[in-house]
């Protein structure tokens, strides 16, 4: 369970590298960065950053690898904005749970429409049979 201050810590941390990415990286092999959640270790020194990225897995995977190769930079300027005596290491994973949710509703609206295409060919085929 976290506790509130770790909570409180990877919300800020969510909310500033988002921002760093966003104004401050200039790398070409960035896609379309989306940081959904951190994790932040009890003692606060090591936070895992999940990210969602856009793209192929070619571009996912050279999207995480810049942000990995970029994590100095990222501290560095990170160290202004947070009132800790330590910064945490930073570690960038890939997030899927965009890419599951997508599949979950594709699956559903799949299934919808076969349950509400199987009615009308019931009532056709009952209509035929009476005739």
């Amino acid at each position: 369970m976290n506790s509130l201050r770790q909570q409180r810590v990877a919300e800020f941390l969510r909310d500033e590298i988002s921002e760093i990415i966003r104004r401050e990286m200039r790398d070409p092999r960035l896609g379309f960065v989306s940081i959904t959640r951190v994790e932040v270790s009890p003692d606060l020194r090591y936070a895992k950053v999940f990210a969602s990225v856009y793209g192929s897995e070619e571009e996912q995977a050279a999207t995480i690898d810049a942000l990995n190769g970029a994590t100095g930079f990222i501290r560095r300027l990170l160290k202004p904005r947070m009132r800790t005596r330590h910064i945490p290491e930073l570690t960038f994973r890939l997030d899927r749970s965009m890419e599951y949710a997508e599949q979950v509703t594709r699956t559903l609206n799949e299934l919808r429409e076969q349950l509400h295409s199987e009615p009308e060919t019931e009532q056709s085929d009952s209509n035929e049979q009476s005739r």
